[in-house]
C-alpha cells in the first residue's frame, strides 16, 4: 500500500493479541517529500498495531461509513446540504465544548464531546471527497508522515533528550520543510503559519512567541511591565481625548502587552481569561441561587447587597 506522500506500508497480520500484535512497517521510499536523510528506514522501528489499535481504526473506518451513508443519495437531506464553509461554526463549537469539558474534569463528557469533535474533521473530509479534492486518507497518511518527519529522536537516529531539544528539532524540520515547498516562490511571513482564525488572545500569544524565537522581545518581564505602564497612559490619555477609534486602539495595545506578560510569566493568556470567566459564572450563580432561596428577584436587588453576595461566593471558592 503506497501512501499520497510516498511512503510504502506493508502489513503483517498476527494474532490480535498482546503477545503478536499486528505490525505495520514503513520503508523510506526514493526522493521522498520533506524527509530528513537522517530519520533511515523505519524497518527497525516498526510500529506495532495492538488490539486495542485495531478496535480504534475499525471505530474510525464506521464513522466514515456512517458520514458516506448520510452524505450519498438518499441519505440525510441536511448533511447533504452542508459545506466546508457551512460546518466552521460547528467545528469552533465542538472545539471549545471539548474544552469546555476539560476544565470541568468531567471524564466522561469528554469521552462524549471528542467524539463529537472527530465527526467535524470527516465531515469535512467527506465533502472534499465529494468535490473530488481529497480523501480523510489523504489527511490521515498527512499527519502519519508528518508525525514520523518531525519525530526523528524515536524514528531515526538524532538526539533529542530533553522537550526543548525536541521543541528545537521540530521548529528546524518545519523551516526546512517549508523552504522546501516555498522552493522558487516569494518567502512569505514566519507569522503566516499563526491561524488569523485563532481567539485574539491565543493569536497575540502565538504571534509574540514566533517573534521572540529571533530575538524581537523584550529583555526582561520588568521591561513587559515598564511598556504596561506606558501603555495604560496612552489609554488614558485617548479617554480623555474622546475618540473612540483610538481608544479602542490604545485598549487594544494594552490587551496586547498583558499578553506578552503572561507569555514571559509562562501562563496560557487564553486559559487564564478563561479561568476567570468561569469563577464569575460560579459566583454570579451563587448570587442568583440565594436570592431565590429567598425569593427575591434579582432586579429588585441592590448593588450593594449584590456586593455582599458576591463576597461570600469568593470566600466559598
Amino acid at each position: 500500500m503506497r501512501s499520497r506522500l510516498g511512503r510504502e506500508y506493508t502489513w503483517n497480520p498476527g494474532a490480535c493479541d498482546a503477545a503478536s500484535p499486528t505490525v505495520l512497517t514503513a520503508s523510506k521510499p526514493e526522493n521522498p517529500p520533506c524527509y530528513p536523510d537522517n530519520l533511515g528506514n523505519l524497518a527497525s522501528n516498526s510500529l506495532e498495531l495492538t488490539t486495542d489499535d485495531r478496535a480504534a481504526g475499525e471505530a474510525f473506518a464506521r464513522l466514515v461509513a456512517i458520514m458516506r451513508k448520510l452524505r450519498a443519495p438518499g441519505g440525510c437531506p441536511w448533511d447533504r446540504e452542508q459545506t466546508l464553509a457551512t460546518l466552521k461554526p460547528y467545528l469552533l463549537e465542538e472545539s471549545y465544548e471539548v474544552l469546555e469539558a476539560i476544565d470541568r474534569k468531567d471524564w466522561p463528557g469528554l469521552c462524549e464531546e471528542l467524539g463529537d469533535l472527530l465527526l467535524q474533521p470527516v465531515f469535512q473530509a467527506r465533502i472534499a471527497e465529494d468535490e473530488g479534492r481529497f480523501t480523510v486518507a489523504d489527511s490521515l497518511d498527512a499527519i502519519v508522515e508528518k508525525l514520523i518527519r518531525r519525530h526523528p529522536h524515536v524514528f531515526g537516529e538524532v538526539d533529542a533528550p530533553t522537550a526543548a531539544d525536541v521543541l528545537r528539532n521540530w521548529e528546524q524540520i518545519k523551516r526546512e520543510e517549508k523552504a522546501e515547498s516555498a522552493s522558487g516562490e516569494p518567502s512569505g511571513s514566519m507569522l503566516d503559519s499563526v491561524p488569523r482564525a485563532l481567539p485574539a488572545l491565543a493569536e497575540a500569544q502565538r504571534l509574540t512567541s514566533r517573534a521572540a524565537k529571533v530575538g524581537f522581545d523584550w529583555p526582561s518581564t520588568e521591561e513587559v511591565l515598564d511598556k504596561f505602564r506606558e501603555e495604560m497612559a496612552e489609554f488614558a490619555e485617548a479617554r480623555a481625548g474622546g475618540d473612540p477609534a483610538r481608544v479602542e486602539d490604545e485598549l487594544g495595545d494594552l490587551l496586547f502587552v498583558l499578553v506578552n506578560l503572561a507569555r514571559f510569566l509562562k501562563i496560557d493568556a487564553e486559559q487564564a481569561l478563561r479561568g476567570t470567566s468561569a469563577k464569575f459564572r460560579s459566583r454570579f450563580a451563587h448570587i442568583e441561587r440565594r436570592l431565590s432561596e429567598q425569593q427575591r428577584e434579582i432586579h429588585a436587588t441592590s448593588l450593594e447587597e449584590m456586593e455582599a453576595l458576591w463576597q461570600e461566593a469568593k470566600q466559598r471558592t
